[in-house]
This record gives C-alpha cells, structure tokens and sequence, in this order.
C-alpha cells in the first residue's frame, strides 16, 4: 500500500510529495520543512478510514 500524498508548499508553490504514516491516527497535523524552498509548512492530514484515500492541506506556520 502506498502511503505516499502531495501537497502544495504554501511558500513556494511547488507540488511536494511526502510519505504518511496512516497508523498515526484519521486526523495528524505536523510541520514539515519544503524540500525545495526549505520553509516550514504545518500539515493537516486526513486519511479516509474506509478508502485509505489521504488529504493533505498546508499553511505557512507562525
């Protein structure tokens, strides 16, 4: 299974491919730094628990 979802970096732009640890629970939020423009980015995650299907939605953190 892949775990593996994207998500746009809200400093750059640029399409960022990150990998979810779906055992973490149906909700997660953390921060990850862009692997291009290295600006920290707080990531909200929601993972169906049906589907599996993974949201990642992200904002610049404060």
């Amino acid at each position: 299974m892949q775990n593996d979802a994207e998500y746009t970096c809200a400093y750059c732009g640029e399409t960022i491919s990150t990998f979810v640890d779906i055992s973490g629970g149906s909700q997660q939020s953390y921060v990850e730094d862009c692997q291009v423009c290295c600006q920290p980015n707080v990531l909200y995650i929601e993972i169906d628990e049906e589907t599996l299907d993974i949201s990642i939605s992200s904002e610049p953190e404060s």
